[in-house]
């Protein structure tokens, strides 16, 4: 009864070690090549781990990797805006917004708008042929214009100061807009004159609205409507944009080519390659079959971790990024290392190595636990307060604790736990002692 018992463990091992092999090849397959769609070159599935020299089209990639132009402004208030008290922070926001409009209408969905301190903003715009056409962009601001009844301009954005979604005196959902002196007595004026009738708002010559004039409107402009909080807040950006909340002085410009970008991404591949080999050989040189069972597991990690890189939004992957991505790797052969240490005090303790291996992985668990959350705590903290490259370090290191964490406590110890129930012998695991390694074999 008890051979049995083990011949079914033993088949159990091997059925899952080997549905575990073809996953990883198959999942692996898929990380570089993708699936494709036809002879087109379309995919139904594109790949999402780099190779030396082709970088998947799955994972965004930041300035520094794809080339681009950085800006930095300094932002602050008109006189008219600090005479009448207005909100410093809900303005930079307001600000950010409508660069941020302007650049996803045309076309840059990967620029980001990020505030450095109190009162700066940088802008990313990875693979820009032209700056200064995309800095003419953000700081020029859009063709706001307000006609008449007959069709004639009277007044244009600059006589808006503040554009918000508000609420009337019915308490339903409107646009409220704010208006120099100039602009409160021309828009005044022609209300005054076209009671009854519309006046029609364009940008950039589009035709946004036309409100119906109920009463001369000297002051703040409520325009109502069949608005919901949320179309009443789009419409408003859309009119905030003919006139940028807050005056912008341009502080820093840098533009990156393409080729350098290309340059460093290749660089970075092959170092992050060279160095994971590097990983895996010292493994398996000093922990054996251990090592190359944690290689195998290292395999499964990177495959993990670009997958979440290029599936999750709003993650670019940047030079600092892939620093990220190569010291989650060494958090994950760290554990890997401590949880063999603490398998190699069980076996030389006497144990046998099925029960060392499971008594190690519980044992070591605390020192794993500890050593990640630290390191994930800090890296909460660079994500909150950093801003940049910082961020995108923050970020993959973030992710690439995580998915170690999960590798190192859930694969590893699946792949030792079969490979023990097929190889008796713990000198293929562990430099096991020599008593221990004759008893195991008898």
């Amino acid at each position: 009864m008890k051979v049995n018992n083990r011949a079914k463990k033993k088949t159990a091992a091997i059925l899952t070690l080997s549905i575990a092999l073809v996953l990883t090849l198959l999942v692996g397959y898929l990380s570089l090549n993708g699936m494709p769609l036809d002879s087109r070159g379309l995919y139904r599935l594109l790949p999402w781990v780099p190779k030396p020299g082709n970088w998947p089209q799955s994972v965004s990639l930041g300035l520094d990797l794809k080339g681009g132009v950085y800006v930095e402004y300094e932002a602050g208030l008109s006189q008219e805006q600090i005479d009448g008290g207005a909100d410093y922070n809900s303005l930079l926001e307001a600000t950010q917004k409508v660069m941020v409009e302007r650049l996803s209408d045309k076309g840059f969905s990967e620029a980001t708008v990020t505030q450095i301190g109190n009162s700066g903003i940088r802008v990313e715009i990875p693979d820009v042929k032209d700056p200064q056409t995309v800095l003419d962009l953000i700081g020029t601001p859009a063709k706001l214009e307000f006609a008449d009844p007959q069709g004639n301009i009277f007044m244009d954005g600059s006589y808006v100061q503040t554009a918000s979604q508000s609420y009337d005196n019915d308490n339903r959902p409107c646009i409220q807009l704010v208006l120099t002196e100039e602009g409160v007595q021309l828009f005044g004026d022609m209300t005054a004159r076209s009671i009854g009738q519309e006046i029609a708002i364009y940008l950039d010559d589009q035709l946004l609205m036309s409100p119906v004039v109920e009463a001369a409107i000297y002051g703040p402009v409520l325009i109502s409507g069949e608005y919901t909080v949320e179309t009443a807040a789009n419409m408003a950006l859309q009119l905030q944009s003919g006139a940028l909340p807050m005056t912008l002085r341009q502080d820093k410009l840098d533009t990156i080519s393409a080729t350098l970008g290309q340059d460093a991404l290749d660089s970075s591949v092959t170092a992050a390659m060279i160095g994971i080999l590097l990983v895996m050989l010292i493994m398996v040189i000093r922990y054996r079959l251990c090592g190359l069972l944690s290689a195998w597991a290292l395999c499964i990690y990177i495959i993990a971790l670009f997958f979440l890189i290029a599936v999750i939004p709003g993650i670019q992957l940047t030079l600092p990024g892939i620093a990220g991505v190569v010291l989650g790797i060494g958090m994950a052969v760290d554990a890997n290392v401590v949880i063999f240490e603490r398998i190699k005090e069980e076996v030389s303790a006497g144990r046998p190595l099925i029960h060392g291996v499971r008594i190690g992985f519980k044992n070591a668990m605390s020192a794993v636990l500890d050593a990640n959350i630290t390191t994930i705590i800090a890296a909460v903290v660079l994500l909150i307060f950093g801003t940049g490259s910082v961020r995108g370090f923050a970020i993959t290191l973030l992710l690439g604790v995580l998915t170690s964490m999960l590798t190192a406590i859930v694969v590893s110890r699946m792949l030792l736990t079969n490979a023990c129930r097929l190889v008796k012998n713990p000198a293929l695991f562990l430099c096991a002692p020599k008593a221990q390694v004759e008893k195991e074999v008898q």
